[in-house]
């Protein structure tokens, strides 16, 4: 007997189609903050570039900048050269350190005010608004056929979401140059080709992940909704839902067995103002960037109701056993100062000291001495070894400055340069002059028939009397 087996059933589906979210508009304390914030952090971001800070001759005037050509970082009063990288490593150990104290402490608070993909979304949303009306016109359009009228309103939201873009890829790239002169030049079609293509790729990937991406770069995209699980614990404040307040939810509240129902009335203002499209009240998400919108929504119902504020807020996980039982919770400070955010911010704070003292003993004068190895060493017709160094001397000083090379040694070395007479060389204001020194043994002395032999090699500034030293080595005949 056959059987046959019937082919008519889909496959089962792997992936789910993603449902657009719009947010619908919300008023409150957290919403004002985000307001707030937003303009601060984009007026920082495109702003600072247009800051002038007086250098001196022959320096730039721009506040903050990242002299890529002359490799240099200049940040107000501070100067950063490329051997000084330490600083630029210390500052990106104190972002990270920063970012677990605050996970520690509050949650994914960065990711819900300050991140820039949290910033530009919540620009875009706002345009989106503004284009295309709230929540429930929005949904509508989207779901209505295509037609003129939908087209234009697309079209006029795109170009503004382009504009926004454009401005966003243009302040970047004035960070690495003289900005009125690259604006300038940007105009003038005169830029280098790297402008405008940095300009075009942080155009488009602006547009594309604040316009449509939105939060999936958040959850699929960016890695620390995975790795802050490891930063938070039971006293990590966060966003949650009192469950053991509102449940159950129902809507009738003048129905039969209404006293029975808990505060929420299920009415879904929290899940219709969240960026991430999700419901706070099924529990903690990956998803969830702790923003407050949806505690703004539910206290604004709960004020219309006539009950108190608090159904959706930000607490502690330890929390939830105080007040099921009907104690007051724990105090936000105790839930703050606790051994593991103590511990994150004096390593963070131990960092920033170190860096403002290296900052301040650093010297303006630096040399570093490089053997050439090939050969190691020459040997002169009247038996005197000879080896060859490149010094490279660097000069931060705004003004240029006269150095004097000299020797340490035990050894009576003779110290020549090349193509200067004496041992003083000029270099000038904030430059690196590499300058190639000969050292000299005499054919009879201990140097000249070791392998090796320690030497110092000193450079001595000319008007303030800074000195600075390299150590290396002699190669003598027994090399």
């Amino acid at each position: 007997m056959e059987h046959s087996v019937s082919t008519s059933e889909e496959p089962p589906r792997l992936y789910e189609a993603r449902e657009p979210v719009f947010p619908r508009k919300v008023k409150g304390s957290f919403r004002t903050l985000k307001w707030w914030l937003m303009g601060v952090l984009l007026g920082i971001y495109y702003i600072t570039p247009w800051i002038r800070w007086d250098r001196g001759p022959n320096m730039p005037d721009q506040a903050v900048l990242v002299d890529l050509a002359n490799r240099r970082f200049f940040f107000f009063v501070v100067e950063i050269w490329p051997h000084e990288f330490y600083f630029v490593a210390g500052l990106l150990i104190m972002a990270g350190l920063g970012l677990f104290l605050f996970t520690s402490a509050l949650g994914r608070v960065w990711c819900g005010y300050a991140c820039p993909q949290t910033v530009w979304t919540d620009l875009f949303i706002t345009v989106e608004r503004w284009i295309e009306g709230d929540r429930n016109a929005r949904v509508r359009l989207w779901k209505a056929p295509w037609s003129v009228r939908k087209a234009r309103i697309y079209l006029s939201k795109w170009a503004a979401w382009l504009l926004i873009a454009l401005a966003t890829g243009g302040a970047w790239v004035f960070y690495f140059t003289d900005a009125p002169t690259l604006a300038r030049d940007l105009l003038a079609f005169q830029a280098h080709p790297v402008a405008y293509i940095t300009i075009g790729i942080l155009t488009a990937t602006t547009f594309f992940f604040g316009g449509f991406f939105r939060e999936q770069i958040c959850i699929y995209a960016c890695p620390w909704p995975r790795i802050q699980a490891a930063m938070m614990d039971e006293d990590t404040i966060t966003i949650g839902y009192r469950d053991w307040r509102g449940e159950p939810r129902g809507k009738h509240r003048k129905a039969e067995g209404a006293e029975a129902l808990g505060d929420c009335i299920d009415c879904n203002a929290c899940v219709n103002v969240c960026p991430m499209g999700i419901d706070i009240r099924d529990g903690q998400q990956l998803a969830c960037i702790t923003c407050g919108l949806c505690i703004d929504a539910c206290d604004e119902v709960m004020d219309k109701v006539g009950k108190p504020r608090g159904l959706i807020g930000y607490l502690a996980l330890s929390d939830e056993i105080s007040e099921r039982a009907g104690k007051p919770p724990i105090s936000v400070w105790k839930h703050i100062f606790r051994p593991r955010t103590m511990l994150y911010t004096v390593l963070w704070a131990g960092v920033g000291v170190g860096l403002v003292v290296l900052l301040f003993l650093r010297s303006d004068l630096d040399m570093s001495v490089s053997p050439i190895r090939n050969p190691t060493h020459v040997v002169l017709s009247d038996g005197s070894v000879r080896n060859a160094y490149e010094v490279r001397l660097r000069n931060m000083h705004g003004e240029p400055r006269p150095f004097t090379l000299s020797l340490s040694a035990d050894q009576p070395f003779e110290l020549t340069l090349e193509g200067i007479d004496g041992a003083t060389v000029v270099v000038a204001a904030d430059e690196l002059l590499n300058q190639r020194v000969y050292v000299t043994a005499p054919a009879s002395s201990p140097a000249a028939t070791a392998a090796s032999t320690p030497l110092r090699i000193w450079a001595e500034e000319g008007l303030l009397g800074e000195r600075v030293y390299s150590d290396t080595v002699f190669n003598g005949r027994g090399n």
